[in-house]
């Protein structure tokens, strides 16, 4: 293993001290692995957290800032915060208006979060949430029951960021968090495994002429191990496995995200959005806004994920407002 690490039990406390080294509007809450915005709790404002395991950078923390993530709490690599933990995250981001939890559909982060939820509510604190299961390609996995929460997240993470940074009440920002999540569909795919700190190879077995369709960002199993097929026929098989899931109305507006694994070339995702916006085309869709780079990632892993997102007036406002943030920035 050829890793810029130290000791691999101390790589999340280091990438969080790091991070807060290089993003000083961040801070990090003492004795934990959470990470808040420095002015946190925002006067007046509904707090937007999320969370879960490291080794998916830039999310969780890289959406702390205006217009987004009011805090967000690091697990280990691939393994969901404590229950601890996302209780000093909510506490730290209610500022008396109340906090979203926006929860990826894995079973450690939504058990977790549901105590913590419930001890910080026994003190007066008000929570809603919202649970994301973009993940079309499989149904239940290792970690969940149910669809997976990958990359969508981001979304959603964006436009509830949004309605809070214009003073919206806390039913207000999880109604359009749930907007999102109804709307929008992911499925990935894997070149090549990752390989953790901890292990030290990869975590799955991958033949070099093999690819794997529908695999999920811990490395779970997908739907289908195939040859080696082209950037074209890849993208043929995302697409349509998202857009079957849709099932959009011709004309339909979307956001759409090609997003890299930790281990693509931004070279080879432009390739893939490519031929993405021809079959969105082909579809009778118009794109209304085109993402593409390292959103959600799985450490060092080599493949992509696709994206997509029917938006309305409303989506489109919020997805457009301002946001200043490590992993993403709205101007």
């Amino acid at each position: 293993m050829k890793k810029l690490i130290n000791d691999s039990d101390d790589v999340v406390d280091e990438m969080l001290d790091g991070m807060t080294a290089a993003y000083p509007d961040m801070r990090r809450l003492p004795d934990t692995q959470v990470l808040v915005r420095d002015d946190a709790p925002v006067d007046g404002k509904v707090g937007v957290v999320s969370g879960g395991g490291s080794g998916h950078e830039p999310t969780h923390g890289g959406y702390i800032g205006d217009g987004m993530l009011d805090g967000a709490a690091a697990g280990d690599v691939f393994s969901s915060p404590t229950a601890d933990e996302f209780e000093a995250l909510l506490d730290a981001t209610d500022s008396g208006e109340g906090v979203l939890a926006v929860i990826k559909n894995y079973e450690g982060d939504v058990m977790n979060f549901e105590t913590a939820i419930e001890m910080v509510e026994m003190e007066g604190t008000d929570v809603a949430t919202v649970v994301v299961n973009d993940d079309v390609a499989v149904e239940d996995s290792l970690y969940t029951s149910g669809r997976r929460g990958v990359c969508g997240t981001i979304l959603v993470h964006k436009a509830a960021g949004a309605k809070a940074a214009e003073g919206a009440d806390l039913d207000e920002v999880q109604r359009v968090a749930q907007k999102v999540v109804d709307n929008v569909g992911t499925m990935g795919m894997a070149l090549t495994s990752c390989v953790t700190p901890e292990k030290g190879e990869a975590t799955f077995d991958l033949p070099d002429d093999e690819i794997e369709l529908g695999i999920g960002i811990h490395g779970e199993p997908g739907t289908e191990r195939t040859d080696v097929m082209s950037a074209d026929e890849i993208t043929e098989e995302l697409t349509k496995g998202v857009l079957d899931d849709l099932d959009l109305d011709e004309g339909q507006e979307v956001v759409t995200i090609v997003n890299g694994m930790g281990g693509t070339p931004l070279m080879e995702l432009f390739v893939v959005n490519r031929k993405l916006q021809e079959l969105i085309g082909d579809h009778g869709l118009e794109t209304w806004d085109a993402w593409v780079g390292d959103y959600m990632t799985s450490l060092d892993m080599e493949g992509a994920s696709i994206t997509v997102c029917a938006v309305d007036e409303e989506l489109k406002e919020l997805l457009d407002a301002p946001a200043d943030t490590p992993g993403l920035t709205v101007q």
